[in-house]
């Protein structure tokens, strides 16, 4: 993922969007990520499809997701699969 700086952005405003417009970019200030700039298509993707990079609160998990998590917290809460898995 490539970086530009808030900077950048004043001052490269076309290189910067364009560059977005391939692939989500990030926006440092003061040397730390701050933002990430991307299409509207690619927001759009992420939004509404089962991306499975998808965060959710759990009051709004899907109910399977959310049986999986609750399952998966009681086995680390037995000590369970912090070793027991490659």
């Amino acid at each position: 993922m490539r970086q530009f700086t808030t900077g950048d952005l004043n001052k490269q405003v076309g290189e910067v969007t364009s560059a977005a417009a391939r692939e989500p970019v990030v926006l440092t200030k003061h040397r730390k990520p701050r933002f990430v700039l991307m299409s509207y298509e690619h927001y759009e993707r992420m939004r509404t499809s089962g991306d499975p990079h998808r965060a959710y609160y759990v009051s709004e998990m899907p109910e399977e997701h959310r049986d999986l998590f609750v399952a998966e917290i009681g086995r680390l809460a037995h000590g369970e699969g912090y070793d027991s898995e490659p």
